[in-house]
């Protein structure tokens, strides 16, 4: 494992201690998904490749607040800065909404997993109290199937929120970090 510090030193830091992120790109336009390029800044996806290099990055970080600079071949108009920066915000913001409903429907299936598990065990016991102290083969292999099928649900139900919660949560907070994150422009000019 490297270097806790000289990974960091990867990254240039403002006086405010803030971790900067640097992007260097030709126009702004290359900042966003082609196949919606003549939707407003505010609606377009960014670049995919932008997209993994920001998360990446910001996972790589610690908890601080992050500065995203974007560098340009030339210099550009403010409103077309203020654009950019609204338009970075919003797709994070939409980045975390989408990872707190996939959380949200992960926690459901645990919900339901956990409950038929439940319900199954149920009737596990009721079917092996219905058969009585010398049940025939059919009847113990029934019982064994439904008590193995009840510890299975459970389980799966109990494994998807101690396994998976956590990094769902992980991605909501580096994506919100994202989009409260300071972006900066400057020019090679």
């Amino acid at each position: 494992m490297a270097n806790h510090k000289s990974y960091l030193g990867r990254y240039e830091r403002d006086a405010q201690g803030r971790y900067i992120i640097d992007v260097a790109a030709e126009r702004p336009e290359a900042l966003y998904n082609y196949f919606d390029k003549h939707a407003d800044y505010l609606r377009r996806d960014l670049d995919q490749e932008l997209t993994d290099y920001l998360t990446s990055s910001a996972k790589e970080l610690p908890g601080t607040p992050l500065v995203i600079r974007f560098t340009f071949s030339e210099e550009e108009a403010e409103e077309k800065y203020t654009r950019i920066r609204s338009s970075i915000g919003t797709f994070f913001q939409y980045m975390a909404e989408l990872e707190r409903e996939t959380t949200a429907e992960m926690l459901r299936k645990a919900g339901l997993l956990f409950a038929v598990g439940v319900a199954i065990m149920f009737l596990a016991v009721w079917v092996r109290q219905w058969i009585g102290e010398s049940p025939s083969v059919v009847g113990e292999v029934f019982a064994e199937g439904l008590t193995v099928a009840a510890w299975v649900s459970l389980w799966e139900g109990v494994a998807l929120v101690l396994l998976e919660w956590r990094p769902h949560r992980r991605r909501v907070r580096r994506y919100e970090r994202l989009e409260a994150a300071e972006v900066q422009f400057r020019s090679k000019a």
